[in-house]
């Protein structure tokens, strides 16, 4: 795979690209990162990029014909055109779907403004995607190409000993990770959860995929999608899962139907009503307090029938 970074800044991109992994990665082949120094493919004579913008205002803009000159620059020298990127906070938010589907690309070319932004018509002519690292504004598009460079090249065949390395790791399977611990086994007398000192593997994974529902629950409750209910409830944030999850269920017969669930984000209210045909009766209206998506469905009916057994039909 190659990335090529079109940058002002190539010395500070060179500073964090050639340590720890991604560094030995560029090193053994893995991956190949480029810095391609946009002022190298100005005319002007005091190495200019940037003008005023039309219609007034403060700051620069970046100029399209230099970025442009670089761009076919790098086309010469792979053959081929590259997927174009340009980093933005107008982009749509990075997430780590997104990442594993571009370190299948083969070349990524990664434009990374300054100033007040880049001249438009340079998006419109050469630009595949805009990405974003956050809802914030940055410098540069230096420090989130860097970002965007890290989590492909990680999910690299090779920049890593083995996948497990990241799909055991936060958001690649749509939930948090567990919690992680060290030596020494006892610290300001705080303890070592004692599962994880048993060496039994199945106990160990179990706990570990236990936390890393809690934690997403604790932490990004807005990640869970659905909740397949009953005796053996599992959360599903993507369509996959549920494959996975009925795989597992169906194992064994079932003489019921399984009851899968889709909740939203914000308030559950739930309304009982009966009708004789004619006239309905509204005996309860319940506000669940639990987030949507986190009780279990023994928890909904047992909370259910004890609201309803105080409320009488006048309220």
């Amino acid at each position: 795979m190659q990335i090529e970074i079109a940058t002002l800044f190539p010395e500070m991109c060179e500073a964090v690209l050639s340590e720890s992994i991604i560094g030995r990665a560029r090193k053994a082949g893995h991956i190949s990162v480029r810095c391609w120094n946009i002022r190298d493919y100005t005319l002007d004579k005091h190495r200019r990029v940037d003008d005023v913008p039309y219609g007034g205002g403060r700051g620069m803009v970046m100029q399209a014909d230099p970025i442009y000159r670089c761009y076919e620059a790098v086309c010469r020298d792979i053959g081929t055109k590259p997927y174009v990127i340009y980093m933005s906070p107008k982009g749509k938010v990075l997430e780590q779907q997104r990442s594993l589907e571009l370190s299948v690309m083969p070349h990524i070319f990664v434009l990374c403004g300054h100033y007040e932004g880049v001249d438009q018509r340079i998006l419109d002519e050469i630009v595949d995607e805009e990405v974003s690292i956050g809802d914030y504004v940055l410098t540069g598009g230096e420090l989130p190409a860097l970002v965007l460079v890290d989590t492909i090249a990680r999910m690299v065949p090779g920049v890593l000993p083995e996948n497990l390395c990241f799909e055991e790791e936060s958001h690649f399977g749509g939930l948090l990770e567990y919690p992680q611990y060290t030596r020494p086994a006892v610290w300001h007398d705080r303890e070592v959860p004692p599962v994880l000192l048993t060496g039994h593997h199945k106990n160990i994974a179990e706990w570990r995929s236990a936390q890393s529902l809690e934690e997403t629950k604790n932490k990004r409750p807005d990640l869970y999608a659905y909740v397949l209910g009953g005796q053996g409830m599992q959360i599903a944030v993507r369509d996959q899962d549920i494959v996975e999850f009925m795989a597992v269920i169906n194992r064994y017969h079932q003489e019921h139907p399984i009851l899968i669930d889709k909740y939203l984000m914000g308030k559950e209210i739930e309304v009982d009503a009966v009708c004789d045909g004619t006239d309905i009766l509204i005996p309860g209206i319940m506000e669940h307090i639990e987030r949507t998506g986190v009780h279990s469905r023994s928890e909904e009916r047992r909370v259910g029938k004890e609201c309803r057994s105080r409320w009488s039909p006048y309220h």
